[in-house]
């Protein structure tokens, strides 16, 4: 059997988000998970506009934490007021869709600033949070949860 390898497009290690550059629009994007959510987010230097789903932030997210820690992101890094975020979330409820925004903003900006790498990882925004609902079980009632047992 004969391997044929491609020779003219070097691979080096350590490739990662961080060095990718705009796309032809000029929006740097990051990927983001959480439990069943995820969300492709989109960043390029603007007004400071913020939009999930093609609607506004406060309009989307309801609850003043889930804006809190989407914001978050941008407090830290200095970049609130100075780039336009527009994000597709897909899955999940709002817990799930948040923590996804929030890591692939976090993945954003590395791209479109990769000097904001540790204040992004020392806050956490890059940790994959890998929880997920645990699968309920043949022979017990849930997950964990057991069928009451019987003596007699």
């Amino acid at each position: 059997m004969t391997t044929v390898m491609n020779t003219s497009t070097p691979v080096t290690q350590g490739q990662g988000a961080a060095t990718k550059g705009p796309d032809s629009k000029g929006w740097f994007w990051g990927t983001g998970r959480r439990k069943t959510a995820i969300a492709r987010v989109r960043v390029r230097p603007g007004t400071g506009a913020i939009k999930l789903n093609e609607k506004e932030l406060d309009d989307y997210l309801t609850e003043d934490r889930d804006r809190k820690a989407v914001l978050a992101v941008l407090e830290k890094t200095g970049t609130k007021g100075k780039v336009d975020v527009t994000a597709g979330l897909v899955g999940g409820g709002f817990t799930g869709q948040t923590g996804a925004v929030v890591m692939g903003l976090a993945r954003a900006i590395l791209c479109y600033d990769s000097s904001l790498e540790p204040i992004l990882r020392e806050h956490g925004f890059l940790t994959r949070d890998a929880r997920k609902v645990e699968r309920k079980k043949y022979g017990q009632s849930g997950a964990r949860r057991r069928f009451q047992f019987s003596k007699r």
